[in-house]
Order: structure tokens, then C-alpha cells, then sequence
């Protein structure tokens, strides 16, 4: 049972060589899905069974998660006890001591893995230099075991500026994307007078959401109307993890806790599917992320989490007057139209590269243009 504290410790990851041992122990005895004779081996109906085999034999014979283990433990991590939850975060301050503070919040199927490549950068000692807070999300990585029920974006948003007031930060910026952009924007919401500004990383994608969590836009052409219906039958045809978690959670955490390569298809499918084809994410890096789910068995409370912020009284959505900036990677000219079609949004930026990890797809880009608009904020 965890005490109700304030402490702050210092935290390194160390997974117990059993649980290693334990998990190579299953994927050697995995137990494959036959091809049916005559199926083209691509993903329209999921990850085929030919790359989850190719993939689960790498992760066992390949994948080196002691050398991973050490890249992670390079930066300063920490738990503290939040709302009777214990969180993990990464605490990096620049050596640049008037630094802005940055909260950087994660999505799902995602980790603090997804930062990795842009915290060296973003503490570079400069103009543009930030002190960075990375938590895992409540149920996600080492922010686990769940003390108990009702953990979703309203109330990790409410812990999260706590743990800022814990670190000293009256006053901080807030970058995200995915759940990470509702848990930037409620913070905006919530305590104006704190956040300096908000970055949200977005993809084409999201236009899905269109006529679901977003307004549906007017006198769209007919060829933007033509974009929106494939993303919308897209989101369609691949949201069934969403629907499963959003309801029946428990289930899937069977499968999820007790099988690695159950674990892995299930988020490396969701990275195929929305990441640029032209880049991607490397394997090493998202067996990092998978392993993070594996070893933490947190497959089964980040689908919680899911499932609490679909019976939640708070919507994705917390309108705010605070300066708000967006990216927005692998895009197109309608996204703008329909994401912010009176152009109220002074900073949007857009790239043809990158897709919805962007800190892991186009870690140079998104600094630049969180640099950017923050430049604008720091007085």
C-alpha cells in the first residue's frame, strides 16, 4: 500500500534478470498463426503472422534489452506518490538555469521511450534551452501497479500540475500528442494562470475524428470531402482496439499480460499503421516501447485507462485562451481546414514527414518547432 507522501526518490530501471529470462522462455515457445494458402501477406486485415514471427524471433535472439535498459537509466528518473498513485517521470533540468520548464506527456500505444531522442536537445544550454518533465501516464510503463479505479485524462491532468508545483514549476509550458494533446489542453483549461503555452504534435489521422470528437466542417470541396471519407473509413476499419479496451478492457488483458507476442502485435500493428511509410520507427526502439508494456504488464491498465476515459464525464476536447501551437506531420491541405478551418491557430506548422510518433519518427523537426513557438512566449 503506498503511503500518502510528497517524497520525491530517485528511481532506475532494473528488470530482474528472471522476468528476461522468463520472457525468452515464452517467445521460444510461441505458437505462430498459419498462413491460409493464397492470402497476400500484407496488413489489411492486421499484422500478418509472417512479421509477428520475423519480429518475436529478433525480440528473442536480437534485441539486446540490457543495452536499452542502460540508454534509459542514462537519464535521471524519479516516482512520487499523486493522488494515492505512484508516477514515474524523467527529470531533466538544462544546465541552462533560466530554462523554461516543458511537461512532455505520451500517448497509447506509447511510452517515455517516444522522447528519447529529443530531451538531449531540448535541454541544450541556449535561448531555446527547456528543463523537461516526462511522467508516464497513470497504468502506463512504471507508473503501475493502478491504486485503485478511475484513473483517466481529467484526473492525470490534475496530477500532472502537481507534480509540476512538486518540482517547483509555478509556471510552465506543455507539449504532447495523442493523449498527451488532451492532457496539454485540459492543463490549459484548467490552470490558465500557470501554463506559459501549449504544443500539441498531431497527424492526418486525426481528421477522422471529424463528425466524432470534432466539429464536422462545411462547404468542404469534393475532393477534401473525398479525404475525409478514406480517413473516416480508415479509422473505421482500424479502431476495433480502441472499441475492445474502451468496453471490455479485461479481456484483452488476458492475452496481453500472459503473451509477449500477443503484446507486440497488438502495439506494433498501430505503429505500421500510423507511421510514415517513408521513415517509421526503428524495431530496436519499439521493442523498447513493447518491452516497457511487457515487463511493467501494464497492456492490461494502459487498456484501463482507455476504458475509464470512454465512461469519463470529461470529454478529449477543453477550449482554452492560452497561446496554442500545432504540428502536424505527414499532413495535407485539409487537415488544416478541418482541424482549424477559421485559421485561429497563430502558430501551425506542417510537414509532409513524420507521422503520429512524431518525437520518435522526426525527433529534429519537432524540436525545432517546439523552439519556435515557445521563442515567441519566453518574456
Amino acid at each position: 500500500m503506498l503511503l500518502m507522501t510528497t517524497e520525491i526518490r530517485p528511481f532506475r530501471i532494473e528488470v530482474p534478470q528472471a522476468e528476461l529470462d522468463d520472457l525468452h522462455r515464452r517467445l521460444a515457445g510461441a505458437r505462430f498463426a498459419d498462413p491460409v494458402p493464397g492470402d497476400e501477406p500484407d496488413w489489411s486485415r492486421g499484422m500478418p503472422a509472417g512479421a509477428v514471427r520475423e519480429l518475436a524471433e529478433y525480440w528473442r535472439d536480437g534485441y539486446d534489452w540490457r543495452a536499452h535498459e542502460a540508454a534509459l537509466n542514462a537519464f535521471p528518473q524519479f516516482t512520487t506518490v499523486l493522488d494515492g498513485q505512484k508516477i514515474h517521470f524523467l527529470h531533466l533540468r538544462s544546465p541552462q538555469a533560466d530554462a523554461m520548464p516543458l511537461l512532455l506527456t505520451h500517448g497509447y500505444p506509447s511510452s517515455i521511450a517516444e522522447f528519447l531522442d529529443v530531451l538531449g536537445p531540448l535541454t541544450e544550454p541556449g535561448a531555446d534551452a527547456f528543463h523537461v518533465v516526462v511522467p508516464s501516464l497513470p497504468g502506463f510503463g512504471f507508473s503501475t501497479p493502478l491504486s485503485g479505479p478511475g484513473w483517466e485524462l481529467a484526473r492525470t491532468t490534475e496530477a500532472f500540475a502537481e507534480l509540476m508545483t512538486r518540482l517547483g514549476y509555478d509556471r510552465f509550458a506543455a507539449q504532447g500528442g495523442d493523449i498527451g494533446a488532451g492532457v496539454t489542453g485540459r492543463l490549459a483549461a484548467l490552470y490558465p494562470e500557470r501554463v506559459i503555452g501549449t504544443h500539441v504534435n498531431s497527424d492526418r489521422g486525426t481528421i477522422a475524428l471529424a463528425g466524432e470528437q470534432l466539429p464536422m466542417p462545411e462547404n468542404l470541396s469534393e475532393a477534401e470531402q473525398s479525404e475525409l471519407d478514406a480517413a473516416r473509413e480508415a479509422w473505421r476499419a482500424g479502431r476495433g482496439y480502441l472499441d475492445l479496451q474502451s468496453h471490455q478492457p479485461e479481456t484483452i488483458a488476458a492475452g496481453l499480460t500472459d503473451s509477449p507476442v500477443a503484446q507486440l502485435a497488438w502495439i506494433a500493428e498501430k505503429f505500421q499503421a500510423w507511421t510514415n511509410p517513408e521513415g517509421g520507427v526503428g524495431r530496436d526502439r519499439l521493442l523498447t516501447n513493447v518491452s516497457l508494456y511487457w515487463f511493467t504488464r501494464s497492456g492490461a491498465t494502459a487498456a484501463r485507462f482507455l476504458y475509464e476515459a470512454a465512461h469519463s464525464a470529461h470529454g478529449w476536447l477543453a477550449p482554452s485562451d492560452v497561446p496554442a501551437g500545432w504540428a502536424v506531420f505527414n499532413t495535407s491541405p485539409v487537415v488544416r481546414r478541418i482541424m482549424d478551418p477559421e485559421e485561429k491557430i497563430a502558430h501551425w506548422s506542417e510537414f509532409a514527414q513524420g507521422g503520429h510518433f512524431a518525437a520518435m519518427e522526426e525527433p529534429g523537426l519537432l524540436v525545432a518547432d517546439v523552439r519556435a513557438f515557445f521563442r515567441g512566449l519566453r518574456a
